[in-house]
C-alpha cells in the first residue's frame, strides 16, 4: 500500500526586499522634504487685498558709511539727531519700514544701537545685504 504524502499548497508572501524598499521610500521623502524647504530668510511682505492693488508708500533707506556718516534718503543726518529725524520721515505710515544699508566694517554694536532706535519708535527694519 502506497501511502501519499499530503502536500498543502500555501501562499507565502516574500518580505525579504519590503524593508529595502521601505528605507528607499524613507530617505526619497527625507530629501525631497529638505529640498522643498531650504533654509531661508523669512521675511514679513507686505499682504494685498487684490492682486493690482499699489503700494503707495516707499521705503525709507538709512546708510551707514564706514566712517559712520548716517544717510536717511541720500541726506546727511549727524547722529544725536537721527532719532529725530526717523520719527519724522516715518511720521503718518502705517507700517513704518526702513532699509538699513550699512557698511562691512560696522560692527554689530553699531547695527544694535540702529535697530533699538528703531524698535523704540516701532519701525521695522530690514537689513540689506549683497548676495555672490
Amino acid at each position: 500500500m502506497k501511502l501519499k504524502r499530503q502536500r498543502r499548497f500555501e501562499a507565502e508572501v516574500q518580505t525579504a526586499s519590503l524593508n529595502d524598499i521601505m528605507f528607499f521610500l524613507l530617505l526619497f521623502f527625507l530629501i525631497v522634504a529638505t529640498l522643498g524647504s531650504p533654509n531661508v530668510i523669512k521675511l514679513l511682505l507686505p499682504k494685498a487685498d487684490t492682486a493690482t492693488h499699489e503700494v503707495s508708500k516707499q521705503p525709507i533707506t538709512l546708510s551707514i558709511t564706514e566712517d559712520k556718516a548716517y544717510f536717511i534718503d541720500r541726506r546727511n543726518v549727524p547722529f544725536p539727531q537721527l532719532e529725530q529725524e526717523l520719527m519724522t520721515a516715518t511720521a503718518g505710515m502705517e507700517e513704518p519700514t526702513v532699509i538699513l544699508r550699512a557698511a562691512q566694517s560696522l560692527t554689530i554694536q553699531d547695527l544694535v544701537d540702529i535697530m533699538s532706535m528703531g524698535a523704540r519708535l516701532r519701525i521695522r527694519m530690514v537689513l540689506a545685504t549683497e548676495l555672490d
